[in-house]
């Protein structure tokens, strides 16, 4: 799934539901502790199998109990600065450009890949410099008009937050254009469950 990265400044990626005041993040009432409630396990996507069968280690069960990233300023400023990073560092090019099939979750280790390869990438930084790998969930979503598209959820005790190829700013789940489809447990990364997402009507096909 290619998606054209959005260059945005680091104004307009500070912009918007949080800010830094001091030591803390602060965010709006509306949006503080924000969580999606979570449906019953669902399918998992070929593209996270294939990528466990090519990288098996990275997939292996966490045994510690799962926890939330406690957002402080610092930790914040990290998870910006790989978003935006990566965002950066790597050319969008299709599936079928890139390796002549229609689907495949990889490393852009050759600087080239889809909005996937730009997840795990963020997830693999952030694991690297300490993050819990339990706060940092693969998700599927779908775009306006229909299309699939992969992000990264970051749980954290202030809510959770999106990390996107197409947006340098790191914002709540809410404040984004897309239906929330489903997502890695945090409790076992190789589990995917529902998203309900609260802006999807009842009857909206997932």
């Amino acid at each position: 799934m290619l998606r054209r990265v959005a260059r945005t400044t680091m104004r307009v990626a500070l912009a918007g539901a949080i800010s830094f005041w001091g030591a803390a993040p602060v965010l709006a009432a509306s949006e503080s502790l924000l969580h999606a409630a979570l449906g019953p396990e669902t399918s998992v996507p070929y593209g996270w199998l294939d990528f466990c069968h090519r990288y098996r280690g990275e997939c292996d069960i966490d045994a510690s109990a799962p926890r939330d990233i406690d957002l402080t300023a610092k930790a914040y400023k990290e998870i910006q600065r790989v978003n935006a990073h990566v965002n950066h560092a790597i050319e969008p090019v299709s599936d079928m450009e890139h390796w002549g099939v229609v689907d495949r979750w990889d490393y852009p280790t050759d600087g080239k890949g889809d909005c996937e390869d730009y997840a795990l990438m963020k997830r693999r930084m952030l694991i690297e410099l300490g993050f819990p790998r339990g706060a940092l969930l693969m998700t599927v979503v779908k775009e306006k008009n229909g299309d699939g598209h992969a992000i990264l959820t970051v749980k954290t005790n202030r809510g959770e937050f999106v990390l996107d190829n197409m947006n340098d700013a790191v914002r709540p789940w809410t404040n984004t254009p897309y239906r929330f489809v489903k997502r890695q447990s945090q409790f076992d990364q190789n589990i995917w469950v529902a998203i309900d997402d609260p802006n999807v009507p009842l009857f909206a096909a997932r």
